[in-house]
């Protein structure tokens, strides 16, 4: 996998909006983050744009996108909110002057359309915050991205949150993002190849018969054969019927990979969550998991 400069003070970020509108105001925390870490900032002519739900209509998106990308001046691209929007755009742009500088793009939820796109061209990202609500959001939430971003030496432990945890240790690097937008990519040219990695998913606000169909799908393209390991995030605010599926979240996750003997681990800090850390996609990653608890080692940070 190729990979993009790490940051270093003077700087430039951009934040732009792929999907759902967004105010300035609601980017403000993440801006003065950036400006404390030693950054500069540029912000995008999709924030503050409104186009019914969207941060304008895709044809702005797409341009602000784009101008992002080709920027020979900005390293790293934070989409200020996810929602739905990206999908959209993806095949609008041209990523051929971002393959002569190349920055991060930074993002989760919806923008696990950009990440497996950039995967399927060679190219690391980070899974993390959007500017959207980092203010509410837990002290490493924001940290993490910094120390991603500079290229430190970067781990993510933690204790393991369900019973279903399968322990091993394995080397690899870790691909995925939210479990609904990788089943609404299956089949297009931004499906990631999952064979030998570590995936991870999370969702939010899905009932558990979708979250049922869209694992039952992954599994019949392959998804699940041959990984190196599993890594399940945030299942935040789950729905069901009057008359319940018979399975929660984690359940119908552990039920649909039982069969095979990679680690499993339950409880990653990532996805819709108060404590939502960065987690690097495409990095070589040194995975532990125990009964009890899993650690992340993310080899290449702290290298220049």
């Amino acid at each position: 996998m190729r990979q993009p400069p790490y940051l270093s003070a003077g700087d430039t970020v951009a934040v732009v909006a792929t999907a759902r509108s967004v105010a300035h105001k609601d980017i403000q925390c993440a801006v003065d983050h950036l400006r404390e870490w030693g950054f500069n900032v540029l912000v995008g002519q999709s924030i503050g744009a409104v186009h019914h739900q969207f941060a304008g209509p895709d044809h702005l998106r797409a341009q602000d996108l784009q101008w992002a990308l080709d920027h020979p001046e900005i390293k790293a691209i934070w989409c200020a909110r996810g929602g739905y929007g990206t999908v959209r755009i993806i095949d609008a742009l041209d990523f051929s002057r971002f393959e002569q500088h190349p920055k991060w793009i930074i993002g989760y939820s919806d923008i696990t359309v950009l990440h497996n796109h950039l995967h399927q061209m060679n190219w690391t990202s980070i899974h993390a915050q959007m500017p959207l609500q980092l203010e509410t959001k837990s002290p490493l939430t924001a940290s993490s991205i910094r120390e991603v971003l500079t290229g430190q030496p970067y781990g993510i432990a933690y204790t393991n949150q369900s019973d279903y945890a399968r322990s091993g240790n394995v080397e690899a690097m870790v691909v995925g993002g939210n479990l609904s937008i990788l089943y609404s990519l299956l089949g297009s040219p931004s499906t990631i190849n999952t064979e030998g990695k570590i995936l991870f998913i999370e969702d939010l606000d899905e009932y558990l018969y979708h979250i049922d169909r869209m694992l039952v799908n992954l599994g019949r393209n392959g998804m699940f054969a041959g990984l190196a390991g599993l890594i399940i995030g945030g299942f935040t605010d789950m729905k069901d019927h009057k008359i319940p599926f018979g399975a929660e979240a984690f359940d119908l996750i552990w039920s649909a990979v039982a069969a095979h003997d990679f680690p499993v681990s339950f409880g990653m800090p990532a996805g819709h969550l108060q404590d939502n850390q960065a987690l690097p996609l495409g990095v070589p990653c040194t995975l532990e998991v125990t009964p009890q608890s899993t650690s992340l080692a993310f080899r290449g940070h702290g290298q220049s």
